[in-house]
């Protein structure tokens, strides 16, 4: 049975691994064919020299029907779609608030069950509303009433799931693809208008409950920096935590403590089934009627799933809500049920309801780490103090989680030890019993005692996320390593007594000390990253490192350069920049630049940027960004063309600057955002220097840039238009698009294809499209990319 799951889970993550979906009479056939091998391996069971055969075949049937299973619900969730013709058009849709609304920079955020809307608008939606004191503006408001549970009718513009899409970067599409998301868009809201204050079914009764408990203590805690992680560990509203938290956290290794997690729901289903075994027994006549020890299983398994419900049912929650009833279960029928078998019964549970559980982080570590722990409690490594147990399982943890952590997020955090001996039992014992009883009314005194002792503890946790070495970082580790990795923890944790367990830390020394390949010399690699709409461009050579632009800021919290740039370049093992270059003082070309000064050391920033910007306060040494300087990497030459000694108007995107890169005697032109005006002086100052084998379309392929001339005068065989997906400003234009189709050039858009990849070498150029190394079928696959 424990084989047959394992093998079902595995069918599973394969079909995620697909770029296409099988068709549905392959899809029958094989399902059909796996149930016609399990009849097959039944008649081998009676043969001895037939079991291993039979084993065989049961693992080979097992995997086909998890395969099967998640492509049959992959087919249903996909049907669901926004036909492309009803892309940002005006619809006018009716239906329920069906989740917590989430704040943003300018209004909310909000998923959306749709009831009456035309035919191809999704179930399942989610919706921003922006607000903004212009009155003017068609698509803002200054007021946003909605609250979970609400009946609404809106006219929206929606588009598909689309997220950006980068070497070692998060796939947004599959997180909404997950979650049932298949569309995305806005509130126009002089059309808004609330049919029903609420809508009483169970789900939305759920979320009503939520946001009426995170009211509560946004009122109890007005001002409390910390208000938002107990809002996070009564209801896992984990959008309630600061952004700045979540970095200390990861710095410490205890961000699977603040939330909802399967510690937490443990702890309190195990209060739930003392408090009813302690009652039920002082009645004289209820366990003659049930045994206290069932009445306590069946009360602390609700409990349980009462508290799944107030965390949004995420997974590690749900992993612990089914084993727990795996057990509650055991008790009832009077049977001993192994920690294997329980995980396992959990595993197949989960996999069963939800098939891209296998693509979420949380479900690699929530299961990994609760395996550890079980092997550590087994009592295969002998008996010992309860101290040292618990050592033993900090150990079995840490060590057995490393190459997970290392392959998912490049980092993991050295203080994590000590951080976790003093947060787990403040946290789980103190912090989140007090933020639980403080969801009833009348209790408000509670939350703040209980942000009073999460303010000591994150005094604690900040002092040792300021330490220098509290965290380690490295690049992506080749999968293989990982493997390796795996299989050394293994050993290192089998039964005392096993000689030279000590040989599995040699194992690690792959994981810990590979590095990524980089160019030759007198090669280069130009990585024009996916950041939407802006620009951000990585030029690596041999031994050195070029960030051209830094992208755009999303929010006060959020940009490019730390949710992309920065994970993307520690990914690639780039531990320093040498040049960080800023073409000119627009949004979405500077906005992630502070992160990636404060995410690792950079040698010298050049700009063209006023000295009154902020970023010229940065403890940097910063040089002018100016025609005619030039320089030389690993035999690949590096020289700008722009801007020139004289302004030419007042118009920032015309003191964009212009760098060209030569590498294996070919070129590549990064122009920013130049205009007519840059690029007639350019035409006027380097006749002969523009050509270029590729090139970056100037501003994004607007209107006001790539003149004939320009065009004609570079000469690219490939353009890169580095533009947001259905972008506001229409960027690419279709006039400009044409210009180059005309010049004979081949195209290439960051909207359609993510990240773009160019290699450099004597032998040529190779372009790589991040879409199509990656693909899988659920990514977007956009038509005609109008606005």
């Amino acid at each position: 049975m424990r084989l047959f799951i394992i093998a079902f889970a595995v069918g599973i993550w394969l079909l995620q691994q697909q770029a296409e979906l099988l068709s549905l009479p392959w899809l029958t056939v094989s399902g059909l064919a796996a149930l016609l091998m399990l009849a097959l391996r039944r008649r081998l069971q009676g043969a001895p020299r037939a079991a291993l055969a039979g084993r065989v075949l049961l693992l080979f049937m097992a995997a086909v029907l998890g395969f099967v299973w998640a492509a049959g619900f992959a087919r249903l969730r996909l049907a669901d779609e926004l036909p492309l013709a009803m892309e940002g058009r005006d619809l006018e849709i009716s239906g329920v608030v069906a989740g917590l609304p989430q704040s943003l920079e300018r209004g909310l955020r909000f998923e959306f069950d749709v009831e009456q809307a035309a035919s191809g608008v999704p179930q399942h939606i989610s919706l921003a509303w922006y607000r903004s004191p212009d009155s003017a503006d068609d698509d803002a408001s200054s007021l946003i009433p909605v609250r979970a549970g609400e009946r609404w009718r809106f006219t929206v513009r929606l588009k598909r799931p689309h997220g950006n899409f980068n070497p070692h970067g998060f796939d947004y599409e599959a997180w909404l693809f997950e979650r049932d998301i298949r569309a995305t868009g806005y509130v126009r809201p002089r059309s808004a208008e609330r049919l029903d204050a609420r809508v009483w079914r169970p789900s939305y009764a759920v979320e009503m409950l939520r946001e009426t408990i995170r009211d509560r203590f946004r009122a109890a805690l007005p001002d409390a920096p910390y208000a938002g992680i107990l809002i996070a560990l009564a209801i896992g509203d984990q959008q309630a935590v600061d952004a700045g938290l979540w970095q200390t956290f990861a710095r410490t290794g205890i961000t699977h403590l603040m939330s909802i997690s399967g510690l937490h729901i443990t702890m309190f289903a195990g209060l739930a089934y003392a408090v009813i075994n302690w009652l039920w027994r002082r009645s004289p006549w209820l366990p003659l009627r049930l045994p206290a020890q069932h009445a306590a299983a069946a009360g602390g398994f609700l409990a349980a799933f009462f508290y799944c419900l107030l965390a949004g049912f995420a997974v590690p929650a749900q992993r612990t809500l089914y084993m727990l009833g795996v057990v509650a279960c055991a008790r009832l029928w009077g049977r001993e049920v192994a920690a294997s078998r329980v995980l396992l019964l959990a595993l197949l549970l989960v996999l069963l309801l939800d098939p891209w559980a296998v693509l979420a982080a949380g479900f690699w570590l929530s299961f990994g780490a609760v395996a550890l722990l079980f092997h550590i409690g087994s009592g295969r490594l002998g008996p010992a103090h309860w101290l040292i147990e618990w050592g033993r399982a900090q150990w079995a943890v840490t060590l057995g989680m490393l190459p997970a952590l290392l392959a998912l997020f490049q980092q993991f955090s050295l203080v994590s030890p000590p951080a976790n001996a003093v947060a787990i039992p403040l946290v789980s014992f103190v912090i989140t019993p007090l933020a639980l009883a403080g969801t009833l009314p009348l209790l408000d005194p509670l939350l703040t005692l209980a942000h009073l002792v999460t303010a000591w503890l994150m005094n604690f946790i900040d002092w040792l996320a300021d330490l220098p070495l509290a965290m380690w970082q490295q690049a992506a580790p080749p999968p293989w390593s990982v493997v390796l990795a795996l299989a050394g923890g293994v050993w290192l944790l089998l039964p005392r007594g096993f000689p030279a367990r000590w040989l599995g830390l040699l194992a690690f020394l792959p994981l810990l000390t590979a590095s990524p390949s980089r160019p030759v010399a007198g090669d280069a690699e130009v990585t024009v990253l996916d950041v939407g709409q802006g620009l951000a461009i990585h030029v690596q050579t041999a031994t050195h490192d070029l960030l051209f632009d830094a992208g755009p800021a999303f929010s006060a919290d959020a940009d490019s350069g730390n949710r992309i740039i920065a994970p993307y370049l520690r990914a690639m093992g780039v531990r320093r920049l040498d040049t960080l270059l800023i073409s000119h003082a627009d949004k979405d070309h500077e906005g992630g630049a502070a992160s990636v000064l404060a995410a690792l050391p950079v040698a010298v920033l050049k700009s063209s940027l006023p000295f009154e910007h902020p970023l010229s306060a940065q403890p940097v040494p910063q040089q002018p960004c100016i025609d005619g300087d030039k320089w030389d990497w690993d035999g690949v030459r590096f020289h700008i063309l722009h801007p020139g000694p004289e302004p030419l108007s007042r118009k920032t995107n015309d003191l964009s600057c212009v760098l060209r890169v030569t590498a294996g005697g070919r070129s590549v032109l990064l122009t920013a955002d130049i205009e007519a005006v840059s690029e007639i002086a350019l035409l006027a100052r380097h006749p002969s220097d523009l050509a270029a084998a590729a090139m970056i379309a100037p501003h994004q392929g607007s209107r006001t840039s790539s003149t004939p001339g320009f065009i004609a005068a570079v000469a690219a065989r490939d353009v890169i238009f580095p533009v947001g997906y259905r972008n506001r400003f229409g960027h690419p234009r279709e006039d400009v698009v044409a210009r180059y189709v005309a010049s004979g050039a081949r195209l290439h858009r960051t909207d359609a294809d993510g990240a773009v990849r160019l290699n450099l070498t004597g032998s040529g150029i190779m372009f790589r499209h991040e879409r199509e190394q990656r693909r899988r079928y659920w990514h977007s696959r956009p038509g005609k990319l109008d606005p």
